[in-house]
């Protein structure tokens, strides 16, 4: 029933690691039009992570997480599955996470490419999913956290949100996602994303992808 969800809705993955709910959402029973959160958050997938009140509207927001690394990783392996039709998820998860641990990016470029490049013909079929920028941002980001990265999707700014944070080994990777040629890197640096980070003397890498004919069509980075 999850994965009807995913696919009905085209629901945007990301955005489960940085999800804030109010009360009358998470106590929402109606079946027939359940939101995806509130299902996971119901089904013990997603736990309460903090209180948030709002002074301005009295009101209490609770953010949500996956309460644990076990669970992280097996529900996005699953997730995985349906949107890759691959049950053998490990032949492209130890590349990316070693790429990512040594920061060395172009491993890593290749090792998406050719991840992309192993999601079977019929996942196109009847549907258009491939001219959505949203599509390859869930897959990218389910892989990270069946890897247990520390991942942050929609990540806010003072100048917007970030597509994809990722922090390992006390490096910091920001990604944005474009659909078209180029020109996702370049929007990290206009926008200034990086500037979130930089007080933490960690090392940041800017990442730009872009995507055309189901795969990588433009991938360019900078470290700062």
């Amino acid at each position: 029933f999850l994965i009807k969800l995913i696919k009905q809705y085209s629901y945007f993955l990301p955005s489960l690691s940085n999800l804030i709910v109010n009360k009358k959402l998470l106590e929402s029973f109606d079946i027939e039009n359940i939101d995806f959160e509130v299902l996971l958050y119901q089904t013990g997938y997603l736990t309460i992570d903090e209180l948030i009140f709002d002074e301005d509207l009295e009101e209490t927001f609770y953010k949500l997480k996956l309460p644990n690394l076990e669970v992280k990783k097996s529900l996005n392996n699953v997730i995985i599955q349906y949107l890759t039709n691959n049950i053998n998820t490990s032949t492209h998860q130890s590349p990316i996470i070693k790429a990512l641990k040594n920061a060395q990016l172009d491993d890593f470029k290749n090792a998406l490419e050719n991840m992309f490049a192993s999601i079977a013909h019929d996942n196109y079929r009847n549907n258009n999913i491939e001219i959505y920028e949203g599509f390859y941002a869930s897959i990218i980001y389910v892989y990270l956290q069946s890897l247990g990265c520390e991942v942050i999707g929609e990540d806010v700014t003072n100048r917007g949100n970030i597509d994809l944070t990722v922090k390992i080994n006390n490096l910091i990777y920001i990604i944005e996602f474009k659909m078209g040629k180029a020109g996702a890197l370049q929007e990290i640096k206009d926008k200034k994303y990086f500037e979130k980070y930089q007080s933490l003397n960690q090392t940041i890498y800017l990442v730009g992808i872009n995507f055309d004919d189901r795969n990588i069509s433009d991938f360019e980075w900078e470290m700062i």
